[in-house]
């Protein structure tokens, strides 16, 4: 393997697991200062591991404008969703709609299929157009009445990188008198967000794909005012703003996100990806944005030039950070991303989609390797 490409030169998966020049080195020493905290016999882990959690929940923070107390950790974006439904004051849901887009991402669309008998309400699914590869905002809006008492926006579809017009949406479900949360795992890391601009009442993410993080580094935000309206079921010794306060009788909600904690919180997660988290937060994001956009069109027009049907918005203003592209029949599409592994070129598919994502150790060499090696196999 040449020096080029163990640098990334055609790594092209920042939709699934993003990566940056150190990121083991940075981890390494992480995870090692973490087993030294852990397996010393001095009584110190809990002093030495928490802030560190704070430290990561604080970054999150920043980089997406939330105020301080209204980001917390989740497993994930599902159990983080869980964690808000749970957590909504009793019949938000019952009677009404809970409305999400065909596009969205399939583990969000199970729990709420499983969760609308219980708490009563109708799961109402967008559906793509005929012919189409995305929800169209409009017709989210055409679907959207005063029925739905909660709308769960996909900011940017995993499966064709096409992007939401958060505002747009956002000023229709107030109207509505909608609760509105976001998903914004596939972008965020990338593309700045703002949660409170426009506000949202919740938002969801991992700390994989663009923030380059570790599984099991969700986070949840929450809007303050939501937040002094909910008492969530599930709860524990960290649902208190002192957690050592451990009166069987005097149990009192934390007035801050931590009232969506639980039982002692997942940290190793957190920590292995604070890394990540630091690193990004030293990042120049108009920067990162525009070696993505670089990139991604130079990979459009070779793409194009193949004949290619493009399965994203082919305008950069209206799509995330990735392409994909529909591959002919005749072609199977876990072959060639077979095949193009053992050229050091990383992509992924789902069923004939190609999904592809330069990132920042993307190259423009690594996109001509990428676009020839296709052209020899598809052309």
């Amino acid at each position: 393997m040449s020096t080029e490409t163990e640098t990334g030169d055609a790594y092209l998966l920042y939709h699934s697991i993003g990566q940056y020049a150190g990121k083991r080195d940075d981890m390494l020493a992480g995870m090692t200062e973490f087993t030294d905290v852990w397996a010393a016999a001095n009584g110190d882990q809990w002093n030495e591991v928490l802030p560190k959690r704070q430290e990561f929940i604080d970054l999150w923070a920043e980089l997406i404008g939330a105020p301080r107390g209204t980001v917390t950790t989740t497993e994930s974006v599902t159990t983080g969703l869980m964690t808000v439904i749970g957590a909504l004051p009793e019949d938000t849901l019952r009677g009404k709609k809970v409305l999400v887009a065909e596009d969205g991402f399939p583990s969000l669309h199970f729990l709420l299929t499983g969760l609308s008998k219980r708490f009563g309400f109708t799961l109402a699914t967008v559906p793509i157009r005929q012919g189409g590869h995305w929800v169209e905002a409009e017709d989210i809006i055409a679907h959207w009445d005063e029925e739905v008492a909660l709308a769960l926006l996909t900011w940017v579809s995993s499966t064709t990188s096409h992007r939401l017009d958060i505002p747009q949406l956002v000023a229709h479900g107030r109207k509505m008198g909608s609760l509105i949360g976001v998903d914004m795992t596939q972008g965020v890391g990338l593309l700045p967000y703002d949660v409170t601009e426009p506000r949202v009442d919740f938002a969801l993410s991992t700390s994989l794909k663009w923030m380059c993080g570790t599984p099991g580094a969700g986070i949840v935000y929450m809007d303050a005012d939501l937040i002094q309206r909910c008492e969530p079921e599930m709860r524990g010794w960290f649902s208190q703003s002192n957690p050592f306060s451990w009166a069987l009788d005097a149990f009192e909600f934390a007035g801050d996100i931590r009232r969506l904690d639980s039982g002692t919180p997942s940290t190793v997660s957190a920590v292995a990806s604070l890394p990540a988290m630091r690193w990004r937060m030293g990042q120049d994001t108009q920067a990162l944005v525009k070696h993505n956009r670089k990139l991604t069109l130079q990979l459009q027009a070779g793409l194009e030039d193949m004949g290619l049907s493009l399965a994203t918005p082919a305008d950069p203003d209206a799509r995330g950070g990735s392409l994909m592209v529909v591959l002919p029949d005749h072609v199977v599409a876990s072959d060639v991303v077979t095949q193009l592994a053992v050229l050091d070129i990383y992509m992924d598919n789902r069923s004939q989609t190609l999904r592809m994502s330069p990132g920042v150790l993307t190259t423009e060499a690594g996109i001509d390797r990428t676009l020839a090696a296709l052209r020899a196999m598809l052309v």
